[in-house]
């Protein structure tokens, strides 16, 4: 839809609205009230025509209350939103309404829109939540795979409809404001966030960024648009030992390298906000990094929405409780629109307040924060339409989005073992089915689930896997069930054991020590192995597990990561109704002394990235450390030529540049009608220029001829797929010609 049109249809909400009663800004006489034609309440002017025009009508006190957002559960009353003119407000992990109903959201969401609307101004807030893998604050509403999952599935176009189905999810409680995607790159599995990363390597949460489109829409106001988030920037999946809230010892060429790629793709798609992270970049607290965010942000990508703290970080900026002026002061200089302050936000606003009359921090920059929060208030039409749209509370756990969620169950899957091909299960086999999360919709859902931390149990409505095992099954009297296992004797067919991790987000997921499964598990597994029969292990978890020591002892291992509510996506897999297609996002560990273990450090991996199986075309009996052919041909047929159809494009950028040197940035394209399994760029440095150090490929030098090949997981592209490799060189920057070729 054009903006024009957008407007038209904006304009007419507003007639609509105005018809029902509702008028924006004050009686006339009233302090800072706008006139009821005040050119800001018309959709059809321009919109930074709106924005100067509201700036121009707002006091100080109103610019400092749109900065602020605050927790629901830490108001005395909605009458707050109004007293202090607060522009946003959100739900923290598990802060829902007495009721945690759909109808009980929209409700709580309406009455607090009404107390924004009440203000002199009429300024609508926006209402914040953490829907990381569906809306998943609400009971009932379809909970997807985590993100770990999604980028073994490797399937941007479906992460695009994940996210269309959560919007409208979201939409129907009348929330507006979602703080997802979460684009870190996991680069230690002890990291209790691992399972909010698409993948180690950039690429993976690069190409997830479709999530973006598919919560905002390909412009935000239109059905169901809901402001997106980029989280958490920069560099928080990089932690020095995997902490959470740690610090990422990089050099800058390191952090552009690997964490920055995911965030400038979001920019790119225009996303609407961009969350900081708790965590520090080589000592330095980013919610105070004026470059990163200012400069580099703001600046150099061209970031122009708004961008938010996290929860409470701006108080963590001195290392002592209690925020001080020097601490707000520091955060909003540096770059930061929106502060989240879920309960201090009476203090917040007055030390605020106090930094702005002290000149420590500039009218601009108080200014340009809100034009960035009140462009994206407009852009979202809640001028014109602030209450919930209910025509999508219906859609909340629909059976097309759950089907959506069964089908990136599916797609998740990652099959890494299959001895003597036990699996796909047949359905006339007897099949005895135990472990922990066999019938569990809190374990398989993992944390962000209802509550923050997630909690085992049926905590929300969907299809364990073992519902999802009697179903697909046909005839569920063939299915028996254990969760220890007690009962398993010879006379089955196949053992089934779902185990794996109990639910945890930040912070409580941190594991320092042990990463292998816990004493239930190991029993579990023992009584089903005594009984001979074949055993297939579907693990649920959040991360890889240190599992190499009874790995052997498993005739077939299914990573089922985080399905989410749909159950019946396993199943659909493990009976072979739906072949595994996932390959892993991540380096499995041979065992937790590896930590931190990625592609291309050289260390002895279990399984490798992008290691997956399937029931066709596969080794029949694979195993994660083959042995050598003992009888090797010693005339093996030469390598085929590459495929014709196989052609590939270099479009080579100039990222950054200074006195002396330039980074640079080469995107590999498939352009052709056939998949590629490797690449190579040619070209010719000019005088002057040498590299010194490049990423995500391998480089030769001969003379002044460059030949980048690819690293030994971008290599694989489908038809219009892309890879990229970066590089710092000396010299003065330019743009060579390139040439690609494959094979």
């Amino acid at each position: 839809m054009t903006r024009r049109g957008r407007l038209k249809r904006l304009a007419a909400g507003a007639a609509a609205l105005l018809t029902a009663g509702w008028v924006f800004g004050a009686a006339p006489g009233q302090a800072g009230a706008a006139p009821a034609a005040a050119l800001y309440t018309d959709p059809a002017q321009p919109l930074d025509a709106r924005v100067d025009d509201l700036l121009s009508r707002m006091s100080l006190d109103e610019k400092i209350g749109q900065m602020t957002q605050a927790e629901r559960g830490a108001l005395d009353s909605p009458s707050d939103i109004t007293t202090y003119r607060l522009g946003s407000v959100l739900s923290g992990g598990g802060s829902t309404p007495a009721s945690n109903t759909p109808q009980a959201w929209a409700d709580m969401y309406d009455s607090f829109q009404r107390a924004a609307l009440a203000t002199p101004l009429g300024i609508p807030m926006i209402y914040g939540i953490d829907a990381v893998h569906g809306h998943n604050n609400v009971r009932g509403a379809t909970i997807f795979p985590h993100n770990i999952g999604l980028g073994a599935a490797n399937d941007p176009e479906l992460v695009q409809r994940i996210g269309r189905a959560t919007a409208e999810e979201v939409a129907g409680t009348g929330i507006d404001w979602n703080f997802a995607p979460c684009l870190c790159v996991a680069r230690n599995d002890r990291w209790g966030r691992t399972y909010e990363s698409f993948g180690e390597v950039p690429e993976l949460p690069t190409a997830m960024t479709t999530l973006i489109t598919g919560l905002q829409g390909e412009t935000l106001g239109g059905p169901a648009s809901v402001l997106a988030t980029a989280k958490h920037y920069l560099g928080d999946g990089g932690t020095t030992g995997g902490v959470d809230q740690g610090d990422t010892r990089l050099s800058e060429a390191e952090l552009r390298a690997v964490h920055l790629p995911p965030f400038r793709e979001a920019v790119e798609r225009g996303v609407g906000s961009v969350m900081i992270s708790y965590s520090s970049w080589n000592g330095e607290k980013l919610h105070g990094h004026r470059y990163l965010i200012t400069d580099l942000l703001k600046g150099e990508l061209g970031f122009d929405g708004f961008v938010v703290s996290d929860w409470a970080a701006v108080d963590q900026l001195d290392g002592a409780p209690g925020f001080t002026g020097a601490e707000v002061a520091a955060a909003v200089n540096a770059g930061i629109d929106m502060v989240m302050v879920p309960y201090e936000y009476q203090q917040f606003i007055s030390t605020l307040r106090a930094e702005v009359q002290a000149g420590r921090v500039p009218m601009a920059r108080i200014d340009d924060a809100n034009r960035r929060i009140l462009a994206k208030k407009f852009e979202l039409g809640l001028f014109e339409q602030p209450l919930t749209d209910r025509s999508y509370t219906s859609t909340i756990g629909s059976a097309a989005h759950r089907a959506i969620g069964r089908e990136a169950v599916r797609k998740s899957q990652v099959l890494l073992k299959n001895a003597g091909g036990v699996l796909p299960l047949d359905r006339s086999a007897r099949v005895f089915v135990a472990g922990k999360s066999a019938d569990d919709i809190g374990n398989q859902s993992g944390g962000w689930t209802i509550s923050w931390q997630g909690e085992s149990g049926p905590v929300t409505e969907g299809t364990t896997i073992l519902e999802g095992l009697r179903e697909v099954a046909g005839d569920a009297s063939r299915i028996t069930y254990h969760r220890e296992g007690h009962g398993m004797d010879s006379s089955y067919d196949v053992a089934v054991a779902v185990i794996g991790e109990t639910p945890y987000a930040e912070g409580h997921g941190d594991r320092r020590g042990s990463m292998g499964l816990d004493q239930e598990d190991l029993n579990t597994l023992s009584r089903l192995r005594a009984s001979g029969v074949p055993l297939v292990v579907v693990l649920v978890s959040g991360r890889p597990l240190d599992i190499a020591g009874q790995l052997g002892d498993w005739d077939a291992l299914l990573a089922a990561w985080l399905p989410g509510t749909e159950g019946g996506g396993v199943a659909d897999v493990l009976y072979g109704d739906h072949a595994p297609t996932g390959t892993l996002p991540v380096t499995w560990m041979r065992s937790a002394s590896q930590q931190p273990i990625n592609d291309g450090d050289g260390k002895d991996a279990l399984f490798p990235l992008g290691h997956g199986l399937t029931y066709s075309g596969t080794d029949p009996d694979p195993d994660p450390d083959p042995e050598p052919d003992p009888d090797p041909d010693p005339d093996p047929d030469p390598e085929p030529d590459p495929d014709p159809a196989a052609e590939c494009t270099a479009d080579f950028r100039v990222i950054n540049a200074w006195s002396g040197g330039f980074q640079a940035e080469v995107t590999v394209r498939n352009t052709g009608s056939a998949a590629i399994s490797g690449w190579q760029v040619r070209w010719t440095n000019p005088s002057g220029v040498s590299i010194n150090s490049l990423w995500n490929g391998s480089h030769t030098v001969s003379g002044s001829a460059v030949t980048v090949t690819n690293a030994g997981w971008n290599g694989q592209l489908a038809p219009s797929a892309s890879a990229s490799f970066g590089f710092t060189a000396s010299g003065s920057a330019s743009v060579p010609q390139t040439t690609c070729t494959t094979g």
